[in-house]
């Protein structure tokens, strides 16, 4: 077949920029094949060298005591005590999702499990974080019915339990939705896999599920605004086969018992291209592949199809020689392919043959750590404007508004697609802060959350970025478990806008703020730009998922709400209502700045929560809809009333961080409020649990009228 020729415009689908293509033609001092010009661009594309963002995610805080692995392999890695670990990582699975939402969603899905399982580790947890356009907008059903769909299909057959998550609909992702799969996995703290090379003359073995045309550039796609043409970006979006990874899965942690893995990386973004590279990249080695090796499910593929497919459940892996008669046989028992695709050499050569024909002879350390790396122009975000006067409000009226709407009704319609108990070591499924899984076989539990307030980051990133690591602080502590480390899903805009690189910068200093205050670095994670259709960009958006331990089942702050308990609000509260859930959903505002997050407060009051747990019964974090929601929602999920002193609309929808709501008896209330003087912690009453009533004042309402507009309003709006 005649291969195109190198022109402008070719060079240009392939997402290179004319200086980029100088800079390939300079380091290999000719032309590059058809071949090649795609290697490069699956390489140096945004989503695989991170080319915009790693000169700020250089400042993050990835270490600690409790860290085995940071960022740069597949999954990030903290140890659990007793020789366990727990891995762990967020991924977005954006464009594909919006192009084809099933697809997208379910191998979003299927590519976090690998990276999990990749590194030894059988998963155990997933979390999601998903963003929609609005409620009224024509493509909106349809991908929030897709994506879940494909979300619980994918997760459901695999046999991993979705513990948590979020979702959240505004208009800014009208033209780009956003999917971000996370995942957690427990392995033994000195059986971790990683994906460097070692050793010349190793066979490059290839494992899993056969290479067809699906995802030939997507990872290029990935890093590209979206515009009129979307349609025809379809066959850019994998098909997943959760049987087939199940098997997969089960297979490599099969093999990696008999001890011939030596490396192994998962086929993810650029497929075949990226996962030898890095493996040859990180062990200081060349690789030569042997393409007519490569098992192919279609016809006359060719070397760039092939370099490029991301077909999905596969796997690359550097093998010990005298053990490949033993990795063959486990790869067979599974039915899957098992082919010696390649070999290590010494020379930093990333040598491609077809046929016996040279398809691409490139430096392949070029390709990998010597990516461009840019210092994108940015602005700092203006400061917000200041809030106009909000007018007192009937609490009722402002707690309907809230529950009515899809942001924050509750998500029983997505959970309950999911299998949430799957495994059998879910101790608190969805619907009321973190999942806790239990650790199996032992006394201990994981907590898992993940959060953002895009409007925060919007109006001041800094603050926004640090709020989102601080509430998935406080919505772990809330279960009474300890916080241990982070992951993230930076999802923003195109970073050639000086503004939208400003938005970024900003949250990366915040993030990086909380995580380093709260003892909870990043240990891996996901950046994900150029999110824009016809050059409008999505809110910044930069997930934080976080994981927690609690050390014996005793130790956990249960969601035990009974008739009679007290409601005592933890942190101090000034009213703040910019940036709002009341202003957005009530009057349609989003003015006035972020909240202000005071880390030491943060960390103060989460520390009176773990010290005091013993006499907690129920505990919520405050976010969203300030005290007035999470007492409702506290309230709705035990059946029982609450009722909550006369306060203004400030008090009662303002959204002031650092701050608990806690449930107890009366004589525990007592003991908390000595305590929290000893601790120098803000604790004062706000109402009592009690009757059939949400009563707020002289306001009141029946819960079961309330309980059926929360569970009824977010199927409503979107079947």
């Amino acid at each position: 077949m005649q291969e195109p020729a190198i022109t402008p415009d070719l060079i240009a689908s392939h997402g290179l920029k004319p200086d980029e293509y100088d800079r390939i033609l300079e380091i290999i001092g000719r032309e590059p094949t058809f071949t090649e010009l795609g290697i490069f661009s699956a390489m140096w594309n945004e989503h695989c060298s991170y080319k915009s963002s790693k000169k700020w995610l250089r400042t993050l805080p990835t270490d600690g005591p409790q860290v085995i692995c940071g960022p740069g392999e597949n999954a990030g890695i903290v140890d659990i005590g007793d020789g366990q670990a727990v891995v762990f990582k967020m991924e977005s699975h954006n464009h594909p999702s919006y192009i084809e939402p099933y697809q997208g969603a379910a191998t979003g899905v299927g590519g976090i499990l690998r990276d999990v399982f990749t590194m030894g580790a059988r998963p155990i947890a997933a979390m999601n974080s998903l963003s929609f356009g609005e409620t009224s907008h024509p493509k909106t059903r349809q991908l929030v019915n897709g994506v879940v769909e494909g979300i619980g299909g994918y997760g459901n057959c695999f046999g991993v339990p979705t513990v948590g998550g979020e979702v959240r609909f505004h208009p800014a992702y009208n033209g780009n939705c956003l999917v971000n799969a996370f995942a957690a996995g427990l392995a033994d703290a000195d059986k971790i896999f990683y994906s460097a090379a070692s050793g010349v003359g190793m066979p490059v073995v290839y494992l899993g599920a056969k290479t067809g045309r699906d995802g030939v550039g997507g990872a290029t796609m990935a890093s590209a605004e979206f515009d009129d043409t979307i349609e025809e970006k379809r066959p850019t979006v994998q098909v997943g086969d959760p049987f087939t990874e199940k098997r997969l899965m089960e297979a490599t942690l099969e093999l990696m018992a008999t001890g011939a893995v030596i490396s192994i990386q998962d086929m993810g973004a650029a497929g075949l291209t990226c996962s030898a590279v890095e493996m040859g990249d990180k062990g200081g080695l060349g690789v030569k592949l042997t393409l007519e090796d490569v098992p192919q499910r279609e016809e006359n593929m060719t070397a760039y199809e092939m370099m490029l497919s991301e077909s999905q459940e596969r796997m690359l892996m550097v093998l010990k020689p005298e053990l490949e008669a033993e990795a063959r046989a486990v790869f067979e028992k599974w039915d899957l392919d098992f082919a010696i695709v390649g070999e290590t050499i010494a020379e930093d050569r990333f040598l491609i043959l077809h046929n016996n024909q040279v398809k691409a002879d490139l430096p392949l350390s070029k390709l990998s750590s010597s990516a461009p790396e840019y210092d994108r122009p940015w602005v700092p975000t203006p400061q917000a404007d200041a809030l106009a006067e909000v007018p007192q409000i009937d609490p009722i009226d402002g707690l309907r508004a809230l529950i009515g709407s899809p942001n924050y009704a509750g998500k029983q319609w997505v959970y309950e697609q999911y299998d949430t108990m799957v495994m059998a070591d879910t101790t608190r499924a969805p619907g009321l802060g973190s999942g806790l899984i239990r650790v199996h076989g032992t006394d201990k539990l994981l907590a898992f959350t993940s959060d953002v307030t895009p409007r925060y980051v919007r109006a001041n990133p800094v603050e926004g970025g640090k709020q989102a690591v601080a509430e998935a602080y406080r919505n772990l502590t809330a279960t009474g478990a300890t916080p241990l480390a982070t992951t993230d899903n930076l999802n923003f805009g195109n970073p050639e806008k000086p503004e939208i690189m400003g938005q970024f910068v900003g949250a990366i200093k915040g993030i990086g703020a909380a995580c380093a205050a709260l003892d909870m670095p990043i240990v891996s994670g996901n950046v994900s730009l150029y999110n824009e259709t016809d050059g409008q960009g999505i809110l910044p958006t930069p997930t934080i998922g976080a994981v927690g331990l609690i050390a014996h089942m005793d130790e956990v702050i249960g969601a035990e709400v009974r008739d009679g308990h007290v409601a005592l609000l933890v942190g101090e509260t000034a009213g703040h209502l910019g940036q709002s859930a009341l202003l957005a959903e009530l009057w349609g505002r989003e003015d006035g700045d972020a909240p202000h997050v005071d880390l030491e407060a943060e960390q103060r009051n989460g520390d009176f929560i773990r010290a005091n747990r013993d006499l907690i019964k129920a505990c919520t974090d405050l976010s969203d809809g300030g005290l007035a929601l999470a007492a409702f929602e506290l309230a709705e999920a035990a059946g029982v009333g609450v009722h909550l002193d006369d306060a203004s609309t400030q008090q009662l929808f303002g959204e002031d961080q650092a701050r608990y709501l806690v449930a107890c008896n009366f004589d525990q209330a007592e003991a908390l409020m000595i305590a929290a003087g000893q601790a120098g912690v803000t604790l004062t009453t706000v109402g009592r649990f009690t009757g059939d009533s949400i009563r707020i004042g002289q306001a009141e309402a029946p819960l079961s009228e309330l309980a059926a507009l929360y569970r009824q309003s977010f199927a409503a709006a979107l079947t």
